[in-house]
């Protein structure tokens, strides 16, 4: 999945989705090979939202040290 795909999702119905899972996998009726599926989902749901996130914390950084060059990388933003 490309960088401008990943902070296109849709932050909370991927957290959301996540959440279910969760739920589906704590209850424990899921056969070995479905937690095993479901596990792996979850794992992918996780890396979604934390691209998401780490997007979200450069921008604010961007946003708030704009002196800082260390900090200073190109900002693109999700026209």
């Amino acid at each position: 999945m490309s960088k401008k795909a990943d902070t296109n999702i849709d932050f909370e119905k991927t957290l959301a989705e996540l959440e279910k899972l969760v739920e589906k996998l704590e209850k424990g009726d899921l056969s070995l090979d479905e937690s095993l599926s479901g596990f792996q989902q979850g794992m992918d749901l996780t890396k979604q939202c934390q691209r998401v996130l780490d997007h979200a914390q450069q921008t604010v950084e961007q946003l708030i040290n704009p002196e800082d060059e260390d900090s200073i990388v190109p900002f693109e933003p999700d026209a």
